[in-house]
């Protein structure tokens, strides 16, 4: 009779196996199972890739180039280093025009899109399922009107001439003549404003409302039977239970007011004519396609692409230390 002796590492291997230990086989499948994910998300990421990742790269090397018509033609690079970057921080016009009205603008446009929003979805979470549905479909009309279209309605409304604004406001009396209403820098971003909440409350009404569907009814029966007003409940218990679906929608509507174009580039003396009203995003365009300063609008661009990261990041980081506590 002959004994078979195994020697102490293939005795270790026979036994791990029986335990049902990870064998090449085990790891190889697990490693698959990991990276099948990405493998069908890569053909979407290879293409965000080539639309997106690499227009930025390309902005990014503009900005470090004193790059014009001439460099267009004759395909040559003058890397300047960051005189770009300097010019444009050190541009007056930056910190008294340019600056102030892209962020006091993004502030209220974010404030009062919210605000408006929130309150559209309150309204429609106490109405039946008919009206509930007659009033979505009537404001996602206004979301779904393009930037241009909205933007030529609200010129027409104001028009110095013509507008129905001068026309009801000279008929009750209250003014003498017509005014123009884009020349001064204060009402040309209030007719902005009017424009830019018009068209974006009905995606923060939506979502809302969404959110305030789930949350509890009991809950809110039972804060009015103790007493607690409409304001009360809602910052005590509806804001608490939607704090990540407003967060979200903030972060989104400052991304998205913090780069208005169309709306103030189509207005008139938006496109540059007006110096008062530029923001980051015209002054962007006017320099690179107007004044055929590719680089330097490159750099601008850069500027605002960085300052949207900071509030994206800030906004997330206080979204994951509220999820912690």
């Amino acid at each position: 009779m002959t004994t078979t002796i195994q020697s102490p590492a293939a005795v270790g291997t026979s036994r791990s196996a029986a335990a049902g230990g990870p064998g090449p086989r085990r790891r190889r499948a697990i490693t698959i199972a990991a990276a099948r994910p990405w493998l069908l998300l890569a053909p979407a990421l290879i293409v965000l890739a080539v639309l997106l990742l690499w227009p930025l790269v390309r902005v990014l090397i503009f900005s470090f180039q004193d790059y014009g018509l001439r460099e267009i033609v004759s395909g040559d690079t003058n890397f300047i280093g960051v005189d770009n970057y300097v010019e444009a921080l050190t541009d007056p016009q930056l910190w008294s025009v340019v600056l102030p009205n892209t962020v006091i603008f993004a502030v209220l446009a974010v404030l009062c899109t919210v605000v408006l929003g929130t309150l559209v979805a309150i309204l429609m979470t106490n109405l039946s399922v008919l009206w509930r549905t007659v009033v979505g479909s009537a404001i996602m009309v206004a979301w779904a009107m393009p930037a241009v279209t909205g933007t030529y309605v609200w010129v027409w409304i104001f028009d110095a001439d013509n507008g129905i604004v001068n026309q009801l406001l000279m008929g009750a009396g209250l003014m003498d003549e017509p005014f123009n209403w884009f020349t001064n820098r204060w009402t040309f971003y209030l007719i902005v404003l009017i424009n830019v909440v018009h068209h974006g409350f009905p995606f923060v009404a939506i979502t809302v409302m969404a959110g305030l569907l789930g949350v509890s009814k009991e809950m809110l029966e039972a804060a009015q039977m103790d007493g607690a007003g409409p304001i009360r409940r809602f910052f005590q218990i509806i804001f608490p239970s939607l704090k990540q679906v407003f967060t979200v929608v903030i972060i989104l509507s400052t991304i998205w007011d913090f780069k208005v174009f169309g709306q103030v580039y189509l207005m008139p003396g938006g496109s540059g004519t007006n110096r008062n009203v530029l923001n980051l995003g015209v002054w962007s365009y006017v320099e690179s396609f107007g004044q055929n300063r590719y680089g330097f609008g490159s750099a601008i661009a850069v500027l605002l692409t960085l300052v949207l990261l900071v509030i994206t990041i800030i906004y997330i980081r206080v979204l994951m230390k509220e999820d912690e506590l």
